[in-house]
């Protein structure tokens, strides 16, 4: 019998043993469940930040293309309003030749030596032609307004002449040429209207 007391307090002892290894396991379970749970909790902060951020990285996605699109639109605006600049210069150039070769045509060769006069109209010609290249390589057109009805949008009015019922409004006179630049009046031009 001293053997089973023996036996029954050793296991009482193994039990107790046991039964605290138990306590510090369910503690360090509990410990863990805690770890677990603060984890899962991070965890969701980070897959909302995560969320938040990707939606603000597709939003800038979508405002850098609109502003890329857009600045290279505003781009070639510009460009064609730089153009605008370099010929509004060219033509006052353009408008002493033109008087020259006019005023040139009216000239009698008789009265002058004639090769000198050709050779200068021939010169005066070429400038022109490649003024006319150059104006249709960029799209500009002068504006075919004589004997048309006066458009206010086109035309400047420099003179007024008495007209009939029929040449009312018409412009009948064009001191100045006016351009287009694609469907733009780049320079209106100076003209002479008549009114009844």
């Amino acid at each position: 019998m001293n053997k089973n007391k023996k036996n029954e307090s050793s296991c009482e002892k193994e039990l107790k043993k046991a039964e605290a290894q138990v306590e510090k396991v369910q503690e360090k379970l509990e410990e863990k469940k805690e770890d677990l749970a603060k984890c899962e909790s991070e965890l969701n902060d980070f897959e909302k930040k995560a969320a938040e951020y990707y939606d603000q990285l597709i939003r800038l996605k979508a405002d850098f293309e609109n502003f890329r699109k857009r600045t290279e639109k505003e781009k070639l605006e510009l460009i064609k309003w730089g153009k605008n600049e370099v010929i509004l210069k060219i033509f006052p150039l353009y408008d002493v030749l033109l008087s020259a070769h006019e005023h040139l045509a009216g000239v009698d060769p008789l009265a002058c030596d004639k090769e000198r006069i050709e050779d200068v109209l021939k010169g005066l010609d070429m400038i022109f032609k490649e003024f006319s290249r150059f104006f249709e390589s960029e799209g500009i057109r002068s504006m075919d307004l004589l004997n048309k009805p006066y458009d206010p949008m086109k035309c400047e009015i420099i003179g007024i002449d008495q007209g009939t019922e029929e040449n009312d409004g018409f412009v009948t006179e064009i001191f100045q040429k006016g351009y287009m630049l694609d469907d733009r009046v780049l320079r209106p031009a100076k003209c002479q209207v008549k009114k009844m």
